[in-house]
């Protein structure tokens, strides 16, 4: 999502990306199926050094021991590299504040554009003031969404996806569940983290994707690796 974004802001905003950061939502969230906020913030650091050069995680919302809404969220950012850092530095020395702006996927917009589940001041506040990249996503309906949010339209960009990919942090955890392959879907240095702490395991099941991968690495270690 990150890179396409940066594609996107590139060739069609006067934008200059200069960072993306992955924040973890806390404990708190509740979700079914969610890792420890520790295991998350962990996983995604090790995803981020592996693979890229410009992204960063920032463990303060999933450490919270409360939820916090994504436009707390964003004013986290706002003040923590405008104010305490004075923005960035530019090629003259003098240090420039920057736009902050969330990225998601396409169901978040259809879920800010059905009543009653934001409300009217969290999205004019997000919407308005900070603006939303957001990456199509197939089964997605874009323009019955963006039609119900007309007012931040301006602020609303809609990243089309040239390769579709439907790949979900919740389909991947259905796949290790059922102890199937997530290779080529997560960095192997994350498959291996799983493996080692047992994660997304069906409760009881004796037999778990760490052993199955296992004898498949046993199997393999002998070939070349063209892996990074």
């Amino acid at each position: 999502m990150f890179e396409m974004a940066a594609d996107y802001a590139k060739y069609n905003t006067d934008f200059e990306v200069m960072g993306g950061y992955l924040s973890p939502v806390s404990d708190a969230y509740r979700k079914a199926g969610l890792a420890s906020a520790d295991h998350r913030i962990a996983m995604t650091r090790i995803a981020t050094e592996q693979s890229s050069k410009w992204l960063d995680v920032d463990p303060w919302e999933a450490i919270q021991k409360e939820y916090q809404p994504t436009a707390h969220v964003l004013d986290h950012f706002e003040h923590e590299i405008n104010v305490v850092q004075g923005g960035v530095a530019t090629r003259n020395g003098q240090r420039k504040a920057v736009r902050i702006v969330l990225l998601a996927g396409a169901d978040l917009i259809q879920t800010m554009s059905t009543p009653g589940v934001w409300s009217q001041e969290d999205l004019n506040h997000i919407l308005g003031k900070y603006g939303v990249f957001i990456v199509e996503r197939t089964g997605t309906d874009i323009d019955d969404a963006l039609a119900a949010l007309t007012p931040w339209r301006n602020n609303i960009w809609v990243i089309q996806q040239l390769i579709q990919n439907d790949v979900s942090s919740t389909k991947v955890r259905l796949f290790l569940k059922r102890e199937m392959s997530v290779r080529h879907l997560v960095p192997a240095p994350v498959i291996s983290y799983i493996e080692e702490h047992g994660l997304y395991e069906d409760d009881g099941a004796s037999s778990s994707i760490h052993e199955k991968d296992k004898e498949s690495k046993d199997k393999t270690e002998a070939e070349p690796s063209t892996s990074g």
